[in-house]
């Protein structure tokens, strides 16, 4: 199995699209999106629709906050231009779209791997993982080796060894990173729709458990054209920026 891992989509049909075909090419055959399919961007509807085809097929998706947000009251901690989009793409989303939002898992588990759009430690609260202690803390959440999430908008990697001993590591753009059956990783692949990282290339990552490898890949795509679907749709142009910036 390869499995693509995609997530915080943000409604960026460009950058979806680019790191779809990416992954097709890579001989992608399995595919898992951890939330945040809505949110910042252009294009909700179209890739809720993709995601839904995906789904139909196989894939696994679970909620993020943005998803559960557009589908209930936003969170007071969710600033207030996050919330004007998200009033926004609730006007975008069809009544199915919206249930299928709603009604999708905050966490899966499949094959000892285990999919959570933030910290497995707690799901609903949407618990940023930004460093050695808190990806120690969703780890010990689960007794599977394979935990993959996303909502930090940036590529990260955390092991745990089986003497208990946490290591991070910043992934190398389409190097491969052996896995080691007796270790415990948390997967973070980056944004698909809105790196953060100062590197305005989208994000995503493949796990092939048969070589017990990852890859975490970079895929440049046509930001300004997203990012002028941002501003033509009337929404905050900071999201237009942060494309074009990768902030």
């Amino acid at each position: 199995m390869r499995l693509a891992l995609l997530t915080d989509l943000h409604a960026n049909r460009e950058a979806v699209s680019a790191c779809l075909a990416h992954a097709e090419q890579q001989g992608a055959d399995q595919y898992a999106f951890t939330g945040d399919f809505v949110g910042y961007g252009a294009d909700p509807a179209w890739v809720v629709d993709t995601v839904m085809e995906y789904v139909a097929r196989g894939a696994v998706a679970v909620q993020g906050n943005h998803d559960a947000a557009a589908t209930r009251e936003a969170r007071p901690s969710m600033h207030s231009e996050a919330r004007e989009v998200i009033e926004w793409t609730r006007g975008q989303l069809s009544a199915e779209q919206l249930q299928f939002l709603a009604e999708l898992p905050l966490v899966r588990e499949r094959d000892r791997m285990l999919f959570v759009h933030a910290s497995a430690n707690d799901p609903p609260k949407w618990e940023y993982v930004m460093g050695i202690e808190e990806a120690e803390r969703s780890l010990g959440a689960t007794d599977c080796r394979m935990v993959f999430s996303g909502h930090v908008h940036g590529p990260a990697l955390y092991r745990r060894t089986d003497d208990g001993r946490m290591g991070a590591h910043l992934p190398t753009p389409a190097k491969r990173i052996p896995v080691h059956p007796q270790h415990q990783y948390l997967v973070i692949p980056g944004s698909v729709g809105q790196p953060r990282d100062g590197n305005s290339a989208s994000c995503y990552a493949i796990y092939d458990d048969q070589a017990r490898e990852l890859s975490y890949f970079r895929v440049p795509y046509d930001h300004g054209a997203a990012a002028r679907r941002v501003i033509a749709a009337g929404l905050p142009i900071v999201f237009a920026m942060r494309l074009i910036e990768g902030i």
